[in-house]
């Protein structure tokens, strides 16, 4: 895989830069902490060379100085709110964060709830935490947020909202998903702090769009297509060309926020150090980028792949909460079409040759595209998996990694036994069966030392499939993306 991104670059960067801003203010900084902190897979992909756990990396560098508060908001706990790429609750997730930082020896502070208007479900969470042993702390819902500015700056607005007691000089804000009051958890404290007489600051991290590249970079053009469902649009910050003269990109929220931040922070403290929504951030990675070029390929491809992803959800559900006329249009400012990812056409033109069955291909990261197709024996997303670690393996394509007879009794155990109408062995069945062969056979054990090496390589399947098979491909690191149809014509649900 080509690498476009200075990952040690960004991690020392990154720290100083932080370190230097809450130098500013009374050795006191909240720091908004945007996306995700330990699994950023979407930066490691638009950004070749990030890792996903790099701001986790980079918060470990400034440890001593730290502590983080996990903000929820009452409202999602209510609705059971779901993280989607883990599939349990907000609130649930708070406490996996919990575990996540303390394993690593960052010190979780406190919970704030937000938005708290007397939620039965947000009080029962609050009592489960003080069983466990977590502080928690409620902010309330603010009549006229976020316009009413001279009731919000007040003892009936912030002042009434519950002070975190925090005793590090780096207070990282950080919660579930979008949406949850990280903003107004900062902005709330920044009231309580002014009050007892703590000249404290703020910022904001979020590492899209990436401030200092332009508007319509790929590696922006990613972002916006990440966030179709939310309708950010990425912006030239006026403010900042204002005030220096600097063509900066920012997104409209933050863009359309900032008068009111800004007098929030007169209210609060008399002045706001900040003469832009730019200012307010610290990110440091548009210094980080080592390889444009790859960067913008890595990005072009990502629009794509949204852009499969929001076909395939209308397919299964009737609709997409991504925005695909806005998906469109981003490919093509970015110059991009579906023909441009190499392995739908190979894996479509396989699939005409064979009498339209399912086709999968693979493309690895020398550019070499293997394909699997499905048999008796194997699904095709299983055979190409086969298929491309053999290629890696240097082991002739007509050598069986696994003896069919091995493969026979496990084709019966699904079938007679446990209820399946599909006897062909998915990709997960596939490798429990090398692991196996791999014991006492050489070939399937080389074969099998090769499944890292699939990781960052681009995949596409000419139908849909299972969740157990997109499930695998994501745990190897494989972008893999589907043609928005069934393998049978007629059907409505994807069974396994």
């Amino acid at each position: 895989m080509n690498i476009g991104f200075d990952n040690k670059k960004y991690l020392r960067m990154q720290s100083e830069h932080i370190k230097e801003r809450i130098a500013q203010f009374d050795n006191k900084l909240y720091l908004e902490f945007g996306g995700k902190l330990f699994d950023d897979y979407h930066a490691s992909r638009v950004l070749p060379g990030f890792e996903p756990d790099s701001k986790l990396q980079m918060l470990l560098q400034l440890k001593e100085q730290a502590e983080i508060v996990i903000v929820i908001s009452a409202e999602d706990i209510e609705e059971n709110k779901i993280r989607e790429d883990y599939g349990i609750t907000y609130d649930e997730d708070v406490l996996r964060l919990i575990d996540e930082f303390q394993n690593v020896g960052l010190y979780v502070g406190s919970v704030c709830i937000t938005k708290f208007a007397g939620q039965t479900s947000a009080e029962l969470f609050q009592q489960r935490l003080k069983s466990m042993g977590i502080q928690s702390y409620r902010h309330y819902k603010i009549p006229g947020y976020p316009s009413d500015v001279e009731r919000i700056v007040s003892d009936e607005g912030y002042g009434k909202n519950e002070y975190i007691e925090t005793e590090k000089p780096l207070v990282v804000i950080t919660a579930p998903g979008p949406g949850s009051g990280k903003m107004a958890t900062c902005l709330s404290q920044l009231y309580h702090e002014h009050k007892r007489g703590i000249y404290a600051g703020y910022a904001k991290f979020e590492t899209f769009p990436i401030w200092n590249i332009p508007l319509n970079h790929p590696v922006n053009l990613a972002y916006e297509a990440a966030t179709a469902d939310l309708n950010d649009v990425n912006m030239i910050d006026p403010f900042h060309l204002e005030a220096y003269g600097e063509t900066t990109v920012n997104y409209n929220r933050d863009i359309e926020i900032f008068p009111v931040v800004d007098t929030m922070f007169q209210l609060i403290s008399g002045e706001n150090p900040y003469k832009s929504p730019t200012d307010m951030g610290v990110n440091m990675a548009g210094n980080c980028i080592s390889d444009d070029e790859v960067c913008r390929k890595a990005s072009q491809q990502e629009i794509i792949r949204r852009y499969y992803k929001a076909l395939c959800e209308q397919k299964k559900k009737g609709h997409s909460k991504d925005d695909l006329y806005k998906l469109e249009l981003l490919m093509k400012k970015a110059g991009v079409t579906a023909n441009d990812r190499k392995v739908v056409n190979v894996a479509l033109g396989v699939e005409e040759d064979t009498g339209n069955n399912p086709v999968v291909a693979i493309e690895l990261n020398d550019g070499t595209i293997v394909t699997g197709k499905t048999s008796d024996l194997l699904g095709a997303s299983a055979a190409a998996l086969l298929n491309a670690i053999k290629q890696l393996a240097g082991i002739a394509k007509n050598v069986n990694l696994v003896s069919p007879k091995a493969i026979e009794p496990i084709q019966r155990l699904k079938t007679d036994y446990l209820g399946s109408r599909n006897p062909r062995l998915h990709t997960d069945e596939i490798l429990i069966a090398l692991s196996a062969s791999a014991a006492t056979d050489n070939q399937a054990r080389a074969a099998m030392e090769q499944l890292p090496e699939l990781k960052g390589c681009e995949a596409h399947s000419t139908v849909l499939l299972s969740s157990v098979d997109e499930q695998i491909f994501k745990k190897l690191g494989i972008y893999l993306t589907c043609e928005p149809k069934y393998q049978e014509a007629n059907r409505k649900y994807h069974k396994k």
